[in-house]
């Protein structure tokens, strides 16, 4: 047997549990040092905001009175994102940190498995596998990476929306409960509201009365806890874009944060960013009702994410986690073409944007954003999620080609 014909059976042998163990071991150990001593890490800085925010308001202080010592930031959410953080008034600053650890390492698992679960199952590949390498895959993305390190609330908010899409696709009497994911997400924090328009665009108006009235019930309820916080955030803070940081910072990769880099120092043509949030709904309501109507469910709900991203006026690397179903549907394309170019362009792209979202490379421009290379560069993400937004492949209308909406156990 010649050399080559040797490696060649080296690689064709089938890989032992033990040797899969110790290949997710291997590969475990490097993305934990990567994440650790490479890459960026935002010292808990937004859950130090939860935090601070919390015992200021336990202390007889207004929830968006306070800033973090030395700088400008404060509470940018609703008042029923601080009530469901009033816990964090009976922790300390250690036990929040590793409680927030748990619920985002919750919520990672969940999503993995309701969106990169039901690929693993179609393709017969071994789950806990398959699983542990698009979880190490997962954690390596810098949405992801920021998302954990800043101790944001992002993936708990795609958990409950996807949970949404999970009754809605089971159909029967578990669809009844579609909604509630959606309303208490968008009662937190305001973007994930645009899916209560997707539940409407495709022709769900139980799951949308159910989201709008559970929003509703739900800033209600902050509202009789804290009627002067509710005030102060629905006619003052909510409209306060200092609290948030500048427009213009790399970190912003939306729509309006482009324009805003464009346009620095000056401020951004509200007629140019209006335009372009009405091409994004239009081209928005075509490809979801396309979906639709192929029975493509979880292509909708990810094109909606995307959108999501794309209109908000501050849409920063975290809250890119959007893109997730996105990317996994990308994937799942491409193993579903037969052999052949198409299968390889599509495999090619399912494997370079998360390499690409995993690279912090927008922050080569993070003190420079001008020019040619800064508007390419600077604002790499939302390309990404431009060219979702525009090419994802949405799947057919044949009933042996459709794919429910992130399904199943």
């Amino acid at each position: 047997m010649t050399q080559l014909e040797t490696t060649e059976a080296t690689w064709r042998r089938p890989v032992t549990t033990r040797g899969r163990l110790l290949r997710v071991a291997a590969l475990a150990t490097a993305v934990l040092l990567f994440s650790t001593t490479v890459a960026y890490h935002r010292d808990w800085f937004d859950l130090g905001v939860y935090y601070g925010t919390i015992h200021h308001w336990m202390s007889d202080g207004a929830i968006y009175d306070y800033l973090v010592p030395g700088s400008r930031y404060g509470f940018t959410y609703p008042p029923f994102a601080a009530v469901c953080m009033l816990p964090m008034a009976l922790v300390d600053w250690q036990s929040a940190v590793a409680f927030t650890l748990l619920l985002n390492g919750a919520a990672a698992a969940v999503i993995l498995r309701w969106t990169v679960g039901p690929v693993v199952r179609r393709q017969g590949w071994t789950p806990w596998y398959a699983l542990s390498l698009a979880g190490l895959a997962f954690a390596l993305l810098e949405p992801v990476r920021d998302t954990v390190s800043f101790g944001q609330v992002n993936l708990l908010l795609l958990a409950l929306v996807l949970a949404d899409a999970r009754l809605l696709s089971a159909g029967g009497r578990a669809s009844r409960y579609a909604g509630i994911g959606i309303g208490l997400a968008a009662a937190i924090k305001l973007t994930p509201a645009v899916f209560i328009g997707h539940l409407l665009l495709t022709g769900r108006p139980r799951a949308a009365a159910t989201a709008t009235a559970v929003a509703l019930g739900a800033t209600g309820l902050a509202t009789w806890i804290a009627p002067d916080a509710s005030r102060v955030y629905w006619t003052e803070a909510l409209w306060n874009t200092d609290r948030v940081g500048s427009l213009a910072y790399v970190s912003n990769q939306s729509w309006q944060g482009l324009l805003a880099r464009v346009f620095e120092p000056h401020e951004p043509s509200r007629a140019v960013w209006a335009f372009g949030v009405v091409v994004l709904l239009v081209v928005w309501a075509v490809r979801v009702r396309k979906s639709t109507a192929a029975g493509d469910h979880a292509g909708g709900f990810a094109l909606t994410g995307i959108l999501a991203c794309l209109i908000s006026p501050v849409t920063w690397v975290h809250h890119l986690v959007w893109l997730v179903p996105a990317l996994v549907l990308l994937a799942d394309a491409g193993l579903r073409t037969p052999d052949g170019p198409d299968r390889r362009r599509l495999l090619t792209w399912a494997v370079a944007l998360p390499f690409v979202l995993s690279s912090s490379i927008v922050w080569l421009w993070s003190h420079d954003s001008s020019g040619i290379d800064g508007f390419l560069g600077g604002n790499t993400y939302m390309w990404i999620a431009l060219g979702l937004f525009f090419a994802l492949p949405l799947r057919s209308a044949s009933a042996e080609d459709r794919r429910p909406a992130l399904p199943g156990p």
